[in-house]
């Protein structure tokens, strides 16, 4: 039901290694960014090389035939930022709707607004609690972890909502995503979900938020849209065969910015770096509208799936070119990673982190070599962190590379 993927217009018969300035192993957007910013700052001649079928990374989406839903083909995308380099740097290639991005969760038969606000401490308790009552029953019900500062994501839940409400919306959403009792997991995982005591059910709380207008694939598209650019998709960094490989790019002393998994780099010579990814299972209704929200979590532990995405509620905008009789909806499963999954979210325990340190070490001594991106450098993050670390990267460690 969805169109073919996408083959951007700079992908043409690659050039010489000899004719290239700078090859990018990797279309997502850091590699994207520093693409661009090398054209525009040093006039350089950028070679792109992708072992998918398109551009764009994670962050790349296409047309559902049927449904006339913007398909995220690996997960939701949301942009939302504070920064203003990045606002003003990312509109150069897109205009952005005014989605505001808002979350509900099932638990026990019952929808919720998420993230926790007064909203769901009333619907809960069905209570009528001013925002100085909601904090105190929330320390009251936090025991004798209110006022601490857990390091661990059980206690810091109970510590930040009450074990009501964690144990009713965190507890068992959390086994789900990371298959791990949440009392072995870092704190820092639940500090990135907000807690509220006013009405506000704004997921996120940066300065600007929206989609981009076309759809994100479009977006891409624009910032290389330039003939010193060039890409080979379906082109392996490690193959041999082809004349972008690692081995043949060392040799030609090429400066290369590598945004592929770190360990992967150097052929897991210390161990693999570990990883959580999602599967997703599609399904579609003979309705417009299934949710009625983009996202619903599901907190409960019988439902073994974590999230449902509704990709037409995205952009109501488009409600005319939509079919108002059919929609898709994507379940998401979430597991650890093996070698061939799409790695998402990076495990990051202390033997993780003490692994990566080592690689990174041994990045730093790659000539001629800049290691970016989530893959690059072990780390999450949100798209406008890539597209900033990808600004700073280019600045600091490409530029110089270049002459």
């Amino acid at each position: 039901m969805q169109t073919a993927a996408h083959t951007t217009a700079a992908e043409v018969t690659a050039p010489r290694i000899e004719d290239v300035d700078l090859v990018v192993v990797g279309a997502g957007l850091f590699g994207l960014t520093v693409a661009q910013q090398a054209v525009e700052h040093a006039g350089a001649r950028v070679h792109i090389i992708d072992v998918r079928d398109h551009i764009g990374g994670n962050a790349y989406s296409y047309m559902d035939e049927e449904t006339g839903a913007e398909i995220h083909k690996y997960g939701a995308h949301l942009f939302h930022t504070s920064n203003k380099r990045v606002w003003e740097y990312v509109n150069r290639f897109t205009s952005f709707t005014d989605y505001v991005h808002r979350v509900y969760a099932t638990h026990d038969g019952e929808v919720y607004p998420l993230p926790i606000n007064l909203g769901t401490i009333n619907q809960f308790f069905h209570a009528h609690y001013t925002p100085a009552e909601a904090r105190a029953l929330i320390e009251e019900q936090a025991g004798e972890l209110a006022g601490t500062d857990p390091t661990n994501l059980n206690d810091k839940g109970i510590q930040l909502i009450g074990r009501p409400l964690y144990e009713a919306f965190i507890k068992n959403y959390t086994g789900k995503q990371w298959q791990t009792d949440p009392a072995e997991l870092p704190a820092a995982i639940i500090k990135r979900l907000p807690v509220r005591f006013n009405y506000d059910n704004r997921y996120f709380k940066d300065t600007w938020e929206g989609l981009p207008t076309d759809g994100y694939t479009a977006w891409m598209e624009r910032m290389i849209d330039d003939e010193r650019i060039s890409v080979s998709l379906n082109t392996d960094f490690f193959d041999t065969d082809q004349p972008f490989n690692r081995e043949a790019l060392s040799a030609a002393g090429k400066p290369v910015v590598y945004t592929g998994p770190v360990d992967r780099y150097f052929d897991y010579e210390l161990g693999d770096l570990k990883w959580r990814t999602v599967d997703f299972k599609e399904v579609r209704y003979d309705e417009g509208d299934h949710f009625g929200c983009p996202v619903m979590n599901f907190s409960d532990a019988d439902v073994p799936y974590t999230r449902a995405i509704e990709f037409k509620n995205f952009n109501p905008e488009r409600a005319e070119s939509q079919n108002p009789n059919r929609t898709v909806v994507w379940e998401e499963y979430s597991r650890f990673a093996k070698r061939d999954d799409e790695p998402y979210y990076p495990v990051n325990t202390e033997a993780d982190k003490a692994l990566y340190a080592q690689y990174e070490a041994r990045a730093a001594e790659v000539p001629n070599t800049v290691f970016g991106g989530r893959l690059g450098t072990y780390k999450y993050y949100d798209m406008h962190n890539v597209i900033d670390t990808a600004l700073t990267a280019y600045e600091n460690a490409v530029a110089p590379l270049l002459g």
